[in-house]
């Protein structure tokens, strides 16, 4: 089996101590690729240099609406400046964020507007960040998606409804799904995640955060992709190889990755 963690956040000091182990456990679990989207501009620069240290670590460079102010013309050149690396497989993550409201709504919805026509124009994928804003960030992608081909885009952590699931999955966009799929309380979520179709499906652990069961509340790392993986495999009732290849095919067509050996 191999999987690759779609979403994760290796370049994090939390992991300074012991970033080559945690790797190494990844390589053991099967998780031999992964995605590190960034979350600001410092955060833009460390992803990158992480990525062309470490040949199986992909970037993704944007700004976080936590940061949404940073986004401006300097800003946007830099991160085209280094999007132009092949290593940089995304522009991400960038969206919305009403939950904790640290940059003013109108400056997210600016920012992130910014970003996508920036991941347009370098036909670059985007991961998308969303909490509590859910209407909003739908609202502008389908603005965004409408207006031509799109270059393919990432809910990361999805948390939508059914109905959501069905405008994503026609829209073209892939629907990563994390740690909260194992949870005890997950109450109807694996129900609506069931709904996504395989094809537009992936695995992410969005470490150090949000570890699956029985990890729940400790560090996570990008190994306890396979745990996800494995419920996956239960709830779409399939053989967890099958399901593995599935979002592996799924994460390699979105951000152009190679295929796996």
């Amino acid at each position: 089996m191999q999987l690759i963690d779609s979403h994760c956040h290796i370049d994090f000091d939390v992991f300074d101590s012991d970033r080559d182990q945690v790797l190494a456990r990844a390589a053991k679990a099967g998780v031999k690729r992964l995605v590190n989207p960034s979350t600001g501009m410092e955060n833009s620069r460390r992803v990158f240099e992480l990525a062309k240290r470490y040949a199986n670590i992909y970037a993704a460079v944007g700004v976080h609406p936590y940061d949404a102010p940073q986004v401006d013309k300097d800003s946007l050149a830099e991160l085209k400046a280094l999007s132009a690396d092949p290593k940089v497989v995304a522009i991400g993550e960038i969206g919305l964020d009403y939950y904790r409201d640290r940059a003013p709504r109108s400056e997210q919805i600016r920012a992130f507007e910014a970003q996508l026509s920036l991941a347009k124009s370098l036909n670059l994928p985007v991961i998308i960040h969303q909490r509590e804003a859910a209407v909003d960030t739908m609202a502008i992608l389908r603005q965004w998606a409408g207006q031509g081909e799109h270059p393919g885009l990432a809910l990361h952590a999805f948390s939508g409804d059914e109905a959501m699931v069905a405008e994503a999955a026609s829209l073209g966009f892939f629907m990563g799904i994390g740690g909260p799929i194992t949870f005890k309380n997950a109450k109807n979520y694996p129900h609506i995640v069931a709904k996504i179709p395989l094809k537009r499906l992936l695995v992410e652990t969005d470490a150090p955060f949000l570890s699956p069961h029985p990890f729940r509340g400790k560090r996570n790392e990008p190994a306890r992709v396979a745990l996800v993986a494995q419920k996956l495999a239960q709830l779409f009732n399939l053989d967890i190889d099958e399901l593995a290849e599935q979002v592996c095919r799924n994460t390699e067509i979105l951000f152009h990755l190679p295929a796996a050996a």
